[in-house]
């Protein structure tokens, strides 16, 4: 089997590389990432994956594209969507392009570790694209290991994110602090 995992970071992958090494399953780690934002936050989980694949020996293959105003444009108008109609659909669907221009016969991703994504959503359009490029997605239910990967990836003082990766996401993460700041402004300007 010649897979292709699309990775979204270096402490998203640790346990799924672990667990298909354990399988005898060597991934080759697939970066492309465009729903990432700001810059800075890309870059940074972007160059911590490549100094994670080196230190590993893992084969990366880094796809460029900072998407941040392509990424605005296909997601402004259904925000709560977003995710499923395009943040999965747009990076699974190039990852399996690339796997299939490029000898795969096979791909995955890292986001199938996490609990935080929409874990049925995802394995359906991956499942969806596998078949429209005639490749296998080879399904795992990483989640099993999230918490194991992420205490490793802490051991190893990988970059740990603190939001999914898009814009929208981070304010999803901070929303409680951002009301409980609107609030407390609010309360002090009437005094």
């Amino acid at each position: 089997m010649k897979l292709l995992m699309h990775t979204c970071c270096a402490p998203c992958s640790v346990y799924c590389i672990d667990s298909l090494r354990s399988e005898g399953i060597e991934p080759t780690v697939y970066w492309y990432n465009p729903n990432i934002h700001p810059y800075m936050e890309y870059k940074s989980r972007r160059d911590c994956l490549k100094e994670y694949t080196k230190s590993i020996n893992v084969e990366a293959i880094f796809e460029e594209n900072y998407g941040l105003d392509e990424f605005c444009k296909n997601v402004i108008c259904d925000l709560k969507n977003r995710c499923v109609n395009y943040c999965y659909r747009v990076r699974m669907e190039q990852t399996a392009k690339y796997a299939k221009e490029n000898g795969y016969d096979s791909y995955t991703t890292t986001l199938l570790v996490s609990p935080y994504q929409k874990h049925e959503e995802l394995k359906n359009i991956c499942e969806e694209i596998a078949n429209k490029y005639e490749l296998k997605f080879l399904y795992r239910d990483f989640r099993v290991g999230f918490r194991e990967g992420q205490n490793k990836a802490r051991e190893l003082g990988l970059y740990m994110q603190k939001y999914c990766g898009c814009i929208f996401s981070e304010e999803d993460r901070y929303s409680k602090k951002i009301e409980k700041d609107m609030e407390l402004t609010k309360s002090s300007m009437k005094k």
